[in-house]
């Protein structure tokens, strides 16, 4: 059986793995607006991403025999000034969901809660991924200044990330 202190982080968790889908999707949005189809494609998969991140975290609760509480899900911004803005905010925004996964471990190894341990690596190293990947697309818009032909290019690249 899951802790009640533990059952109440995770619920937390998994309301911020909804935020971040919710927050591609309006990136994505803001993408197609501005005729970037390849950006969008990019964040619209991150977005089912998170929201599998999200469905792991309910089906660890409900395994563990613990309740799942959905939380209201914050509106996301809808539009950035440029396309460079909204990378540097995928990439505050991982390193904030870093922070976050981990805090659950901490909490995991307080509460000896070894499953929840086992769960909590698999998101490290999740993690160490989604930050990279949004450090080297920042890096790349850095160098075109987020501007000019360079960005279609961009956006034909990140228009063909696939499901792994």
């Amino acid at each position: 059986m899951i802790s009640k202190k533990m059952q109440d982080a995770i619920n937390e968790q998994i309301n911020k793995e909804f935020f971040s889908a919710y927050l591609y999707l309006s990136m994505a949005a803001d993408f197609e607006d501005k005729n970037l189809p390849g950006f969008a494609k990019w964040l619209r998969m991150q977005a089912d991403e998170e929201r599998e991140h999200g469905m792991k975290f309910f089906d660890h609760l409900v395994e563990r025999g613990g309740r799942v509480e959905l939380k209201a899900i914050d509106a996301p911004q809808k539009e950035w000034k440029s396309n460079l803005e909204a990378f540097l905010e995928v990439q505050a925004h991982e390193a904030k969901v870093t922070a976050s996964i981990n805090a659950l471990y901490e909490l995991a190894l307080a509460e000896k809660d070894y499953p929840a341990q086992v769960l909590l690596h698999w998101f490290i190293s999740e993690q160490v991924e989604e930050e990279a990947n949004a450090a080297a697309i920042v890096a790349q818009l850095e160098m075109v200044d987020a501007h000019g032909t360079a960005v279609l290019m961009i956006d034909k690249t990140l228009g063909k990330r696939s499901e792994d």
